[in-house]
């Protein structure tokens, strides 16, 4: 909610990438941007650059959107709690910040158009059935390969573990992971990689998982309780 970032992405929606005047809010935009510049760094030519089929497959990944289905999962009465402190955040920046009243406006609007489709079993239907069919491709494309899109880790990769964090942290993983053989392979395989264990386990392993959601929650109590929005 920090003015600075809604003055950068008036939409105040992650992602947003900015290289000096250059301001990217796409995810698989951001990681080819990135791409090119580590080449161009490097010296390196457009064959180190991601191939159309990574491509594919970040957009297959990019195109569910997890908001629906996380917020379904999580506790009516955490959810609804944490809600209304967003909402008192954004009520508490507009009053501080008049001249961006009309971004944090449209801040508010979202989450009550989000609360609002929450209530629509039709809502988390479609977007249960998106991860279903997401994870019925790669299941289909890891019976062939060991990773998403052949035998070395790629940008695709890097989308699609995320996801499968996110299950995890859900304690969804015997309904949603385990249930599809290679997937479930998949999963415990990139639990080992260093990078993941660097920038998600750390936060999401084990009892680290249990410490990150009581730091996260008391934060939000705590600021609740003396009125700090």
């Amino acid at each position: 909610m920090d003015p600075s970032f809604f003055k950068m992405n008036p939409s105040g929606k992650i992602p947003v990438f900015k290289n000096g005047l250059h301001i990217i809010y796409d995810t698989v935009e951001i990681i080819q941007y990135l791409e090119r510049v580590a080449v161009v760094s490097s010296g390196g030519d457009k064959s180190q650059l991601s191939s159309s089929h990574v491509t594919e497959w970040m957009q297959k990944i990019q195109n569910w959107n997890p908001t629906y289905f996380t917020l379904s999962h999580i506790p009516a009465k955490y959810r609804d709690y944490v809600s209304k402190f967003l909402r008192r955040v954004v009520i508490a920046r507009m009053a501080e910040y008049p001249d961006l009243a009309s971004a944090y406006h449209l801040k508010l609007r979202d989450a009550y158009e989000t609360e609002e489709k929450l209530k629509d079993p039709e809502v988390v239907r479609r977007s249960k059935e998106d991860l279903v069919r997401l994870l019925d491709e790669a299941e289909t494309q890891l019976s062939e390969t060991s990773y998403l899109t052949g035998e070395a880790l790629t940008m695709a990769d890097v989308m699609l573990i995320p996801v499968l964090a996110r299950l995890a942290l859900l304690k969804l993983e015997n309904q949603y992971i385990n249930s599809w053989p290679n997937v479930a392979e998949y999963w415990s395989m990139a639990q080992q990689l260093p990078s993941y264990k660097k920038v998600i386990g750390k936060y999401a392993d084990g009892w680290r998982k249990q410490v990150t959601l009581i730091k996260t929650w008391s934060i939000v109590r705590f600021r609740c309780m003396l009125k700090r929005y």
